[in-house]
């Protein structure tokens, strides 16, 4: 049921918007509607999860990931002009709103400006009540295991909660809130999962 409510409130701000019990699922339905064309990715961990950057790559796509790539820069600019961009969001609040948190800034651009279409792979545990609570929640349960990723020294990366810093590797540069479909891409497609996905 929760999953549906949040369904209905991002059908209801544009996001056209897909219920999936498994990650597998989200991702198969992802290369099906993809086809032949180019891919972007932003940096996310439910992505790699769900290896879409392999299996896109074993059907021949053009794939752009600078995860996977030497000259990161290059490979973000290749993204975000890629016939479809994929990424996850850090949150989706009850009401329909995507929130996130970037460091770079590549990965939301991308999702409101650039590639022709977005799919956004969503797991249940990235659902919170309101703004406030997604941000609790992104510096809470995210910010920390991506800053261990990463290997930045950042207080999060002990601490897994945030505090404000001003760390030279802070990450926490760009806090984005679509509360609707944006106009800078043809279609946002949000694929929610009825499993945990990603941080």
């Amino acid at each position: 049921m929760r999953l549906s409510g949040v369904a209905e409130a991002l059908t209801r701000n544009g996001f056209d918007t897909q219920v999936f019990d498994t990650g597998a699922q989200a991702a198969e339905a992802a290369i099906s509607y993809i086809g032949d064309r180019s891919v972007g990715i932003g940096g996310s961990w439910t992505i790699h999860e769900l290896k879409l950057f392999e299996k896109l790559a074993d059907n021949g796509n053009k794939v752009s990931w600078h995860w996977r790539e030497q000259d990161k820069e290059a490979a973000r600019r290749r993204a975000s002009a890629a016939d479809v961009y994929l990424a996850s969001s850090n949150a989706v609040t009850m009401d329909g709103r995507l929130v996130n948190i970037d460091g770079t800034g590549n990965r939301v651009a991308s999702m409101f400006w650039g590639p022709d279409e977005v799919i956004l792979i969503v797991g249940r545990n990235k659902i919170a009540e309101d703004f406030d609570t997604a941000l609790t929640r992104i510096k809470t349960q995210a910010c920390g295991k991506n800053a261990r990723r990463l290997g930045l020294r950042t207080p999060c990366a002990t601490l897994d909660s945030c505090t404000d810093c001003s760390s030279p590797d802070r990450m926490c540069r760009v806090v984005t809130c679509m509360e609707r479909a944006p106009g800078g891409v043809r279609r946002i497609q949000v694929f929610l999962v009825d499993e945990d996905l990603g941080f």
